[in-house]
């Protein structure tokens, strides 16, 4: 039966693809006559392209999963008669709703920030507000806030521990993580679907050898019916969306990426492998940091510098006086400068010009300018090699820190 829930899974996912595929040429237009409509910044002629193309796509996602939902409860769950049920699986039926309802609602605010551009203070809030129902349902039918120590630390602390509270601090936490991260690794044509793509990719490979060794089945059962859908649907905007885009994605799309990733890891109970799969936007993360904390004045866009005259790529930069540096500033400025991961000029009238921190201008410190499409292939490279790392490190590694 499970064989052929997942068969069903894949058959409505495909159809999903399928719609997306014509519902979003269909409704470019719609979108530029209300003006839902961006400028593609890193082209020559900067024409206006229809954004917030997310919200097709996660329209079309929630739909499959709506259908989809009998699927599980009655083909899974049927006792060998086929008559009817055996114990229905409450707990299951209400992780799936509320796991959707999470999502619908995470993708409804990032739609609402792509029209009215939301100030980063609500962009670190509504992921939390938006786990709440996801977070009761979790602390109701689990509740479990243990967490298995490393073997050389259980001479200290034992073998697990306790941390209660914390733990739904750490799972609001990760879906504020989820979904920013993604939103800023982001601004050249595919990167933020591309990204998206090999990370539910990565997951539904670690689900499947998962469910080859018997571990956890329902868990990854569940991932794999949100994936699935997911990967469809994202591949039909891929195709839209890649260079040159056609359409823009929106924030509502990165927020909808970015809480569907955290359903699946919390609920999914793989939140510490999730981590592993997001490699790449941690060190974009660790990388921005200096500038999303206004320790190093950051600008309201971050984007590479686009040169007309040779089609290419270049690091943008940000000025501003030396004396707005604090102590703290000045030694981050000073480790980044000896690391060598920072262009740093000191101009005679006490100015200084830096590039900004962003993962996408490092790519351009370290190989140089390059054109748009070669960009994306490099930082998808990359995300592909720290999938391959993120396996290695969650399989061969991890059997000398834990005992599975």
């Amino acid at each position: 039966m499970i064989n052929n829930c997942l068969i069903i899974n894949a058959l409505l996912s495909t159809g999903g693809y399928v719609i997306a595929v014509r519902l979003i040429p269909g409704f470019r237009q719609k979108f530029i006559d209300k003006n839902r409509v961006g400028k593609d910044l890193c082209k020559k002629n900067k024409k206006e392209i229809p954004e917030s193309m997310g919200v097709l796509i996660g329209l079309v996602f929630l739909v499959v999963l709506f259908l989809f939902i009998p699927v599980p409860f009655t083909l899974g769950e049927a006792t060998k008669t086929g008559s009817k049920t055996a114990t229905f699986p409450h707990e299951k039926f209400v992780e799936l709703l509320v796991a959707l309802l999470s999502i619908a609602v995470m993708m409804l605010l990032g739609f609402i920030d792509d029209i009215f551009d939301l100030r980063w203070r609500y962009k670190l809030v509504l992921p939390s507000i938006a786990m709440i129902p996801l977070l009761m349902v979790y602390a109701v039918y689990y509740n479990l806030t243990t967490i298995i120590m490393p073997k050389f630390l259980r001479t200290f602390v034992g073998y697990s521990l306790d941390i209660g509270a914390l733990y739904y601090i750490y799972m609001g936490m990760l879906a504020v993580f989820c979904t920013n991260a993604i939103n800023i690794l982001a601004g050249i044509n595919g990167l933020e679907v591309g990204q998206s793509l090999i990370i539910s990719t990565s997951i539904l490979l670690f689900n499947f050898i998962e469910l080859s060794l018997g571990h956890q089945v329902d868990a990854h059962k569940f991932s794999i019916y949100l994936m699935l859908p997911f990967l469809a649907v994202s591949l039909a905007l891929w195709k839209f969306n890649k260079y040159p885009s056609q359409v823009f994605v929106g924030d509502t799309f990165c927020y909808f990426a970015g809480m569907t990733f955290a359903v699946v890891g919390i609920l999914g109970h793989f939140s510490k492998t999730l981590i592993l799969f997001f490699l790449p936007q941690i060190i974009n993360f660790l990388y921005s940091i200096p500038q999303l904390f206004k320790f190093i004045p950051c600008p309201r866009h971050r984007l590479p510098k686009y040169d007309s005259k040779s089609d290419l790529l270049h690091i943008s930069t940000t000025d501003f006086d030396k004396n707005e540096l604090n102590m703290l500033s000045r030694l981050m400025v000073t480790v980044l400068k000896s690391l060598k991961l920072i262009t740093w000029q000191e101009m005679p009238d006490g100015k200084v010009k830096t590039n900004n921190f962003t993962l996408i201008n490092f790519v351009l410190l370290v190989f140089g300018p390059v054109h748009e499409k070669i960009l994306t292939q490099m930082l998808m490279g990359f995300q592909i090699l720290c999938t391959v790392l993120a396996l290695i490190i969650r399989y061969p590694l991890a059997n000398y820190f834990y005992d599975t």
